[in-house]
C-alpha cells in the first residue's frame, strides 16, 4: 500500500451501506421489522400506540409504578400519563442519583383532525369539516383512502372508542380533488396552496334519510337529510348524537398498511413511521433490557408535531415529575439525577432523496441503509430552535454505539438555508440533562406514506439496546 493510499485509509472516512459490510443483518432486519409492521396497523395514534404498547410491557412483566413503593434493580414499571403518553422503566443497580438512561420518542403524527362541530350538508353530500394536525403538505391528502379512529365521550360519561375503515369490509373516506380538465385555475395556486385548509373536506355519505312513516308516493324528506343519515348511521354504530362531537376527538388518517416496498423488499411503506418507528424500537429496546446499570427511562410523548405542548407533550412537566416520583424511592437528590443523566431525544431524520438533491447539503446528510442518523443540532437556519449537543455527549453516545457494533450515521435536516425543524431534544435538555438526537432516516416524511430501510430500523432498536445496557 503507498503512503497516500494508507493515510487515506487512516484518516479520512465514509459511512458504509450496511449490506455491504454484513451481509448477515438483512435476515435479522427483516424478521425484526415483521413485528414493527404489524404494530403499525394497530397503533396509528397516540391513544392506540400507547394502549398497544402497555399490552406488550404487562406481558413483559412491567407493573404500574406505585408512589412510595421500593424498587429493586431488574424491576420493570410503567406509567401512563392521560392515555396518551408513557414512561416505563427498568431499575438499575446504580444509585438515581448517579443519574438514568433516558430515551424519549413522539408518538403523535401529521393528519386530519375533525373540528369541534364537523358534520354538514352541501348539495346532498354529506361531509366532515377538519383540521389539519402538524407539518403536512396538504396536497397529498386528497383522493387517499382514510380511516376514522378516535373517542367520543357521550353526555353520560361513556368513552367511545370509534374505529371505521381499518378491517376487511369496512368503509373508507376521502377528500375529493378537481379532475385536470376543471383545474386551470387550481393549477395557477402555488403549490403549497394547492389545496387549501378548508378544502379538506372528508366525504362521509351521499343517501338522504328516507322517513318510512311518510305515505309513499308524497315523501319530501327533511331538510339536510344526507346529513341526517350520516348520523343516524353513527347513531347505529356508537350511540352518539351530533353534540357528541364537541366531546370528542377524532383523527382521519390513511387506511393503507404498512408494506415491503420494492423488488428487494428492503424498505417499509406506511403512514406514520415519524416518529412511531422510534418509539417502537424504543420500546423494544426497553422491554429487552434486563439488569442495566443506570435504571433506564423510556418515554413515549404525544404533540410533538404541534410544538410538544400541552400536558401530554414534552413541552409539560409529566416527564419531570416521573422523574421525581422515581428519586423519591430513594430518597435520591432529584438535582443530582437530572444533571448526571445522559438522554436520546429519538426522531426521525429526513433522507437524502436524489431526486430533490438541491436542497441537501449530500456531505452532512444521512442515508437509507447507512444506520441510524446522529444528529447533533436541529432547529432551523442558525441552529434556532436547537438542542447542540456538546463534544461530551457525541463522544459518549459514538463510543457506546462503536463498543456494540451498531451501524451509524451523522446528518442535518437539509441545507441551512433550506429550512429545517425541531425534536423534544430542548425540553429534555431544559431539565439539565446531557442529550443527543438520533434516530431513522426516513423518505416522504410527514407524506401519508413514509419509507424507511429495514436495515436502520434494526440498527436503531440495536443503537437503543446498547445505549440502555451500557454503563457508561
Amino acid at each position: 500500500m503507498t503512503t497516500a493510499k494508507e493515510l487515506q485509509k487512516n484518516l479520512t472516512w465514509e459511512f458504509p451501506h450496511i449490506a455491504k459490510k454484513n451481509t448477515a443483518a438483512k435476515e435479522a432486519a427483516f424478521a425484526y421489522c415483521e413485528g414493527y409492521k404489524e404494530f403499525l396497523d394497530t397503533a396509528k395514534t397516540e391513544r392506540e400506540f400507547t394502549a398497544k404498547a402497555v399490552e406488550k410491557l404487562a406481558a413483559a412483566g412491567y407493573v404500574p409504578f406505585e408512589e412510595g413503593k421500593a424498587y429493586k434493580p431488574g424491576d420493570k414499571v410503567y406509567f401512563v400519563n392521560r392515555g396518551k403518553s408513557l414512561a416505563m422503566s427498568t431499575f438499575g443497580t446504580a444509585p438515581l442519583e448517579a443519574g438514568v438512561r433516558l430515551n424519549a420518542a413522539h408518538i403523535d403524527s401529521p393528519r386530519l383532525d375533525l373540528k369541534p362541530n364537523p358534520v354538514y350538508e352541501n348539495h346532498e353530500m354529506a361531509y366532515f369539516k377538519t383540521h389539519y394536525y402538524g407539518g403536512i403538505r396538504k396536497y397529498q391528502w386528497v383522493t387517499v383512502p382514510l380511516a376514522m379512529h378516535g373517542v367520543i365521550i357521550k353526555k353520560n360519561g361513556e368513552l367511545v372508542k370509534v374505529c371505521v375503515g381499518e378491517n376487511a369490509g369496512d368503509p373508507v373516506f376521502c377528500v375529493t380533488d378537481l379532475l385536470p380538465h376543471l383545474g386551470a385555475k387550481q393549477n395557477e395556486r402555488k403549490l403549497g396552496e394547492g389545496i387549501k385548509g378548508e378544502e379538506l373536506n372528508i366525504v362521509i355519505g351521499s343517501l338522504p334519510f328516507v322517513d318510512e312513516s311518510e305515505e309513499e308516493g308524497v315523501k319530501e324528506g327533511v331538510k339536510d337529510a344526507v346529513k341526517l343519515n350520516a348520523l343516524a348511521l353513527l347513531n347505529e354504530m356508537y350511540g352518539i348524537t351530533e353534540h357528541d362531537f364537541m366531546r370528542a376527538e377524532i383523527e382521519f388518517v390513511p387506511a393503507t398498511k404498512a408494506q415491503d416496498v420494492g423488488l428487494d423488499r428492503s424498505l417499509i411503506g406506511a403512514y406514520g413511521q415519524d416518529d412511531k418507528v422510534c418509539a417502537y424500537t424504543a420500546l423494544t429496546a426497553e422491554i429487552d433490557t434486563k439488569a442495566p446499570y443506570y435504571t433506564t427511562v423510556t418515554v413515549l410523548a404525544d404533540k410533538e408535531e404541534i410544538g410538544s405542548y400541552g400536558n401530554t407533550g414534552l413541552n409539560s412537566d409529566f416527564v419531570l415529575h416521573y422523574l421525581e416520583d422515581l428519586a423519591a424511592t430513594q430518597g435520591a437528590n432529584i438535582r443530582k439525577l437530572l444533571r448526571n443523566t445522559t438522554a436520546l431525544s429519538s426522531d426521525v431524520n429526513g433522507a437524502y432523496d436524489p431526486s430533490f438533491a438541491s436542497v441537501y447539503e449530500e456531505r452532512n446528510s444521512c442515508f437509507v441503509n447507512k444506520g441510524p442518523v446522529l444528529t447533533k443540532y436541529t432547529g432551523a437556519r442558525g441552529k434556532s430552535g436547537s438542542n447542540d449537543a456538546s463534544a461530551e455527549t457525541m463522544a459518549k453516545v459514538i463510543s457506546i454505539m462503536d463498543e456494540a457494533d451498531v451501524f451509524w450515521q451523522i446528518g442535518e435536516l437539509g441545507a441551512v438555508d433550506e429550512g429545517g425543524g425541531g425534536t423534544v431534544a430542548l425540553y429534555v435538555a431544559a431539565m439539565d440533562m446531557d442529550v443527543v438526537d438520533l434516530g431513522v432516516p426516513i423518505l416522504c416524511m410527514h407524506s401519508p406514506f413514509e419509507l424507511s430501510s429495514k436495515l436502520d430500523v434494526y440498527y436503531t432498536y440495536k443503537a437503543f439496546a446498547a445505549f440502555l445496557e451500557s454503563d457508561k
